[in-house]
């Protein structure tokens, strides 16, 4: 793992290097956040009903992916994406909940520069592929996702 040679406020396209691998930040997950989140977005037992959830699939109650990945965003856009040059992104690919997140995981950010390819119609930006994966305190990788973003050039 390496580290940006500037800081968030100060990055640009040509600071996302591809190979370039960075964790940052963690998150523990509370179980009154989990069920808040799901009793609005996502309201499957096992994300609402800590007593019929320990009956469910999964043995007890997990967070929704969806409050996974937001949880993820957090992070991304706190630690990794440019508070100055981000144009906003065309969107996520191959987005993947790996395994379940359970009230009281702690959860890290990973990502991994796959791409950077500036713009022949606007060449006053770029996009940069990022592999971003949450990662609990296990070293288990419970989200997987391509996340592909715009962000201006220096020069």
């Amino acid at each position: 793992m390496s580290d940006f040679s500037v800081p968030i406020d100060d990055r640009y396209f040509e600071d996302y290097v591809p190979g370039a691998k960075y964790e940052f930040g963690s998150v523990k997950v509370d179980e009154q956040r989990i069920i808040e989140f799901a009793e609005e977005f996502d309201p499957q037992s096992f994300h609402v009903d800590a007593e019929a959830a320990a009956t469910g699939p999964f043995g007890g109650l997990i967070a929704s992916g969806w409050h996974t990945t937001a949880l993820m965003m957090r992070l991304f856009a706190d630690h990794y994406l440019s508070k100055n040059a981000s144009l906003g992104g065309p969107g996520v690919d191959e987005l993947r909940w790996l395994a379940p997140v359970r009230p009281g995981d702690v959860l890290g950010l990973r990502v991994t520069v796959l791409e950077t390819r500036r713009s022949e119609s606007k060449p006053d930006r770029g996009l940069v592929r990022t592999l971003a994966e949450m990662v609990n305190q296990d070293d288990v990788v419970v989200l997987r996702l391509t996340v592909l973003n715009f962000l201006k050039t220096r020069s």
